[in-house]
């Protein structure tokens, strides 16, 4: 057999990587980040019954009686589960301080912070690497004296790698060589967030060449915005597992985020993990409501607009094999695709919306609503599909096309200390009429004018206004659609029409002059 052949003959083992979320201790160093107990444990049950990570840090040991309650219960609830050896606080090297304190939450595994490079240990502990690898080997006998695990973080690793490898292979290998229960995991951190994809290999591969039988998890940062793409590299290098936080949270520029590292994980590596994915949009609502840190729209996976396709040439392609289409399916992470509606849609988008709404247009009907979407998307960003059944029925209950009574310009003021004012000009039956009032209200001094033309030019009365009544379409958007209905007293009975538009006071000018339109047909019938 060939080399060629050899080459393509061979089945790589997709490997199995351990995925550890640090959103409730890490993630919450992001700045104005604190998580209340009830809340980090309705995370916690969340991280490891629905998303199914395989572990999770939740708190650092020793900060607050605040904190102490939380890991307190979310060991409460891991033990009564069996999940117990999946919950993690990160503790120092303090004389068995982190961990008596982790041992009374009910705690059993320490993520011991040691320093991974000969600068921290020399100038910020003050010690010599013997003297802080004895102190750590204190730490773990007493932690094996506790029944307690432990995974060992080399604080800085990443600079200790690029600046003094000696002292990283001298620390790792006398703990290696150290009697007794040994390290379950050495976490290799970028802690200031300094690498590419290069050195993490570089790095990594020395580690593995050195240690080929440790479990290596890597921990980035994302102040290059490289967290992802390194995390891929460590992994592509013999990382066993990775250290993620839901919606990138942690200090300055945040952390691996878990929902983009799952989708590069299984999509370009095909590497197995325990994440369920349909979970993941649900949690990042979760931990975004409890951080109060919102998700940019255009964020990967769980961003607002990341399955929105805007452009009416995509909704068409969509429609036609699923030409616009990749491996990241929105359905895959509990969403669905969206088709964006404005002045970019076109009729493929429309339709699209329209088929999910159970609407049917005939072609004419559909060129007017698209007509109408492209007009409103001039004036809002967004035409959300809420939107759509009240353009629908605005444009096919009236189209303007026969109407006798038409605004041709009008201007509305309001200024502090002063009344608000309008000026009109109509066109009522061909000929045209201008005047200007001021009123308690934009609106109110638009009707005033109008009553005024009615009154002094045609000689008749202007209807009475019995209600007026607005509603935005359901999705909260600051910049919804606003829908006017407005109530009249009219020759006995009741008149309502509606406007739909942008603005509120558009939208009641187009009710009144749907009022005005129907009084002048039944008028000349």
């Amino acid at each position: 057999m060939g080399t060629a052949q050899q080459i393509n003959s061979y089945t790589r083992i997709a490997p199995y990587i351990e995925i550890m979320d640090s959103t409730l201790r890490d993630g919450e160093q992001t700045n104005g980040v604190s998580f209340l107990p009830h809340e980090k444990l309705v995370m916690a049950r969340k991280l490891l019954y629905d998303v199914k990570v395989d572990r999770i840090e939740v708190a650092s040991a020793r900060v607050s009686e605040g904190e102490r309650e939380a890991v307190t219960k979310i060991c409460n609830f891991a033990q009564k589960v069996g999940m117990l050896d999946r919950v993690e606080v990160l503790g120092f090297v303090d004389g068995g301080k982190s961990l008596d304190w982790i041992a009374h939450c009910g705690g059993r595994v320490i993520n011991l912070l040691a320093k991974g490079s000969l600068k921290h240990c020399t100038l910020q502990l003050h010690k010599t690497p013997e003297q802080h690898i004895a102190d750590i080997c204190h730490e773990l006998d007493y932690a094996e004296q506790l029944g307690i695990g432990v995974n060992l973080y080399l604080e800085d690793w990443s600079n200790g790698m690029k600046d003094s490898p000696d002292y990283v292979y001298q620390l790792v290998d006398s703990l290696l060589e150290r009697q007794g229960t040994p390290v379950r995991r050495f976490m290799l951190p970028d802690t200031l967030g300094v690498m590419n994809p290069l050195q993490v290999i570089e790095y990594f591969r020395k580690m593995m060449k050195r240690y080929p039988d440790c479990h290596f998890d890597f921990h980035a940062h994302n102040d290059y915005d490289l967290a992802v793409s390194n995390s891929l590299a460590a992994v592509l290098s013999g990382a066993r597992g990775l250290h993620v936080t839901v919606n990138g949270l942690g200090e300055r520029c945040g952390n691996a985020p878990i929902a983009s590292v799952q989708a590069i994980l299984k999509d370009q590596f095909h590497a197995k993990t325990s994440i369920v994915e349909s979970q993941l949009n649900d949690l990042s609502r979760m931990v975004e409501s409890f951080s109060g840190i919102s998700v940019a729209p255009n964020q990967p996976i769980v961003g607002e607009n990341v399955f929105t396709q805007v452009a009416g040439v995509h909704a068409d392609g969509d429609s036609k094999d699923k030409l616009y289409y990749n491996e990241l399916m929105p359905e895959r992470f509990g969403r669905k695709r969206e088709y964006a509606l404005g002045k970019n849609s076109g009729r493929a988008n429309i339709a699209k919306n329209l088929e999910e709404l159970g609407l049917e247009l005939t072609p004419e009907q559909t060129r007017r609503v698209t007509q109408r979407i492209t007009e409103l998307g001039d004036k809002k960003e967004i035409v959300t599909q809420e939107d759509l059944p009240y353009i629908v029925s605005d444009v096919l209950k009236h189209d303007g096309s026969e109407d006798k009574v038409k605004l041709v310009s009008y201007q509305v003021s309001t200024a502090y200390g002063l009344k608000p004012g309008a000026n009109v000009r109509v066109e009522i039956n061909g000929k045209q009429y201008e005047a200007g009032a001021t009123g308690d209200g934009q609106y109110n001094a638009f009707v005033k004018v109008l009553r005024f033309i009615y009154r002094k030019y045609l000689n008749r009365t202007f209807p009475t206004l019995a209600n007026y009544q607005v509603t935005i379409p359901p999705g909260g958007r600051t910049d919804a659609l606003v829908q006017t209905v407005i109530t009249w007293h009219y020759n006995g009975g009741l008149l309502r029409t509606r406007g739909l538009d942008a603005d509120q006071t558009d939208a009641a000018i187009k009710a009144t002059f749907k009022m005005l339109n129907i009084i002048e047909n039944d008028l000349t019938k």
